[in-house]
């Protein structure tokens, strides 16, 4: 159960939106910010475009005590969602209905009323946001479930880096899933089910790769006398990695000694190759 600094239960804030709801995310915790330690739950509900979805959030406002802040752009929706709550005795806030009826008397002329403009016009700070989230999301294993969804699968053993070459891509708006290869264990069935024009497994010579075990096993003072860095047992990890790649049909990468732009970089070129240029994402706002 959610508690403000005063002991006392917090209503949920519900950011209701014909679009993503990111803008009313945005003012409403610049607001809370200035509340420290608030634990005021904010709940975006995007996509309210009709008054079926409109009784719905309405209702888990009325059984929460919450609060609906909202941002409908289109004149007729806000005026549905506004009589709704009054009705149901919802309490609301309009964030955008004062100010856009000022400036359509101030310019004389009609707003074009289309949920997610805002959006639009930045979509590729958006994309970003949304590209690293996913990424961190699914680094090194985690929800496996979701690499079908990535643009860019990396695999590979470990200290191939994979997380900092999946992280700089995705600063570039790549939604990124990389997938570690451990001895033992098999590989998740959602590395076999992706698109394998879209994985790359990363290749590394066995003497770079020792080097970079030996730095982290000193590092955290592990044992040395490991099959981490065991020439005879590295040398196995990479040729099991190979059939792995080969298995899937992968792209194999060569990152010795190479900079992370340079792989990233072959790696674009490469799915630019294979693909309309610009429609090899797996998902377009």
């Amino acid at each position: 159960m959610n508690k403000d600094f005063h002991g006392e239960i917090s209503p949920p804030i519900y950011i209701v939106s014909g679009g993503k709801g990111l803008a009313g995310d945005a003012v409403v915790q610049s607001i809370l910010i200035q509340f420290p330690n608030n634990k005021v739950p904010v709940i975006i509900v995007p996509d309210v475009l009709d008054q079926a979805k409109m009784d719905e959030v309405i209702a888990r406002a009325l059984s929460t005590n919450g609060v609906i802040v909202h941002t409908m752009v289109d004149p007729e929706v806000r005026k549905m969602l506004v009589k709704s709550c009054i009705q149901s005795g919802v309490n609301h806030i309009d964030l955008v209905g004062n100010l856009s009826d000022y400036l359509a008397n101030l310019l004389n002329t009609k707003p074009i009323s289309k949920p997610g403009l805002y959006r639009l016009s930045h979509i590729a700070y958006f994309r970003r946001v949304e590209a690293i989230d996913f990424t961190l999301k699914v680094d090194d294993g985690q929800n496996p479930e979701k690499i079908t969804q990535a643009d860019i699968v990396l695999t590979g053993v470990s200290r191939t880096g994979k997380t900092p070459l999946s992280v700089y891509l995705a600063m570039f708006g790549w939604k990124v899933a990389n997938v570690p290869l451990v001895p033992g264990i098999e590989p998740p069935q959602g590395l076999f089910n992706a698109d394998p024009r879209r994985v790359f497994g990363l290749n590394i010579s066995p003497i770079y790769l020792i080097a970079q075990r030996a730095n982290r096993v000193k590092s955290l003072h592990l044992d040395s006398d490991t099959d981490y860095i065991n020439r005879r047992k590295v040398a196995e990890e990479l040729e099991c990695a190979r059939r792995i790649f080969a298995k899937g049909g992968f792209t194999e990468i060569q990152i010795t000694n190479k900079p992370i732009e340079s792989s990233a970089n072959e790696i674009l070129n490469i799915l630019t190759s294979r693909f309309d240029q610009e429609k090899w994402k797996m998902s377009e706002d």
